[in-house]
């Protein structure tokens, strides 16, 4: 789940201080999310959905097999 992110956040083309700006939340969190140590809150789940241009369930690692 943890690639998912980061590739995400690679093709925006932001950073993880960015991403934590525009969520309003620390850069710490992001990088916890990146490395698998914790997962994101729900609502946070559709911000970043929303901010990645993407579905929640290509963030998670879903596919629709």
């Amino acid at each position: 789940m943890n690639k998912n992110f980061v590739e995400a956040r690679r093709r925006t083309g932001m950073s993880q201080y960015g991403v934590a700006r525009r969520l309003g939340i620390d850069q710490s969190s992001v990088a916890y999310w990146e490395t698998g140590k914790r997962t994101p809150r729900a609502s946070l789940l559709v911000k970043l959905a929303d901010l990645y241009c993407c579905t929640i369930d290509e963030l998670m690692g879903r596919s629709s097999a």
